[in-house]
């Protein structure tokens, strides 16, 4: 039985030596230069095929094809699907800063239309300006309303214009459509004007239609009344009240308002002039006459 048994293990042992020395061989084949002849002549063999029947290897290209490409398509879909997360963050950042270039550029547009109205109405206030007419030989400076001083007693404004500007007490002063009041004090550099509806303005007026003459008196109301307007004067509601001259201190021609009667049977005057929406007015300096002159006043 030993004996049996040492011979079997021997077998294998031959066997399995046997085994390695043909691999051994084989490798040793492919190591000599006649295994490089056999496989340049193999190539050597292919191409010729392939040159004088090109259709030979189509089906086999195809079939190769086909039978490989799903797995190349398995291999390489972790790898797009990596590129296609790096371009998708890539775009991400490039969207996130070109929204913050966008809204950067919308709050300088925003800047920039918020600006645009200003200037808008301002030159739409002074185009008003422009359509009030001032008689000739009257010099003016335009002046911007800083404050509202008035009061349930005192109807006033404060405008950034003074003595450094030739504003005296007493100036007219003038909106976009019609009269506004006169000054009553200045400083250096601004001034405060009574409005026509203070209780203590009083104003030469006369009505432009039929030359009758009046008094505008302020009722520290919207409305000042017409006072002083004889008994048998032909006045109608919406007719046009200018300043009459009398006095000397408003100009003659510059226009009030429009008359309307009210409740009580008296007539009112609707003013031009709407300090709600006024920015700018114009201040009505001293009068220049061009035919005083020097001889006249001696």
């Amino acid at each position: 039985m030993i004996g049996e048994q040492y011979k079997s293990e021997f077998n294998l042992k031959r066997r399995s030596r046997s085994k390695q020395f043909a691999f051994a061989a084989s490798l040793s084949f492919w190591d000599r230069p006649v295994a490089s002849v056999v496989l340049g002549g193999f190539a050597c063999a292919l191409l010729l095929a392939s040159a004088l029947s090109p259709d030979v290897f189509t089906d086999a290209r195809s079939k190769a094809i086909n039978t490989i490409s799903p797995v190349v398509a398995a291999v390489s879909y972790p790898v797009q699907e990596a590129v296609g997360y790096v371009r998708g963050v890539t775009g991400l950042s490039d969207i996130q800063a070109r929204n913050a270039a966008l809204e950067q550029e919308n709050a300088r547009l925003r800047e920039w239309y918020q600006n645009a109205m200003v200037l808008q109405d301002r030159n739409a206030a002074l185009e008003k300006l422009l359509n009030v007419k001032v008689e000739p030989g009257y010099k003016f400076v335009t002046a911007r309303i800083i404050a509202d001083a008035g009061s349930a007693f005192v109807k006033s404004l404060l405008v950034k214009v003074g003595t450094n500007d030739g504003v005296h007490k007493g100036n007219p002063v003038l909106s976009g459509d019609g009269l506004v009041g006169r000054v009553i004090s200045t400083g250096s550099n601004a001034s405060r004007i009574l409005l026509l509806n203070d209780v203590n303005s009083r104003v030469p007026v006369m009505v432009e239609e039929n030359d009758h003459h009046a008094v505008l008196a302020g009722q520290n109301d919207t409305r000042p009344v017409l006072d002083h307007l004889s008994k048998d004067a032909k006045v109608s509601e919406g007719m046009r009240v200018v300043t009459s001259g009398f006095g000397g201190m408003f100009p003659p021609g510059l226009p009030v308002g429009k008359i309307a009667l009210n409740e009580m049977g008296q007539f009112e005057v609707i003013l031009f002039s709407d300090l709600k929406t006024t920015q700018y007015v114009r201040v009505i300096l001293a009068h220049q006459d061009p035919n005083l002159i020097k001889g006249d006043i001696e």
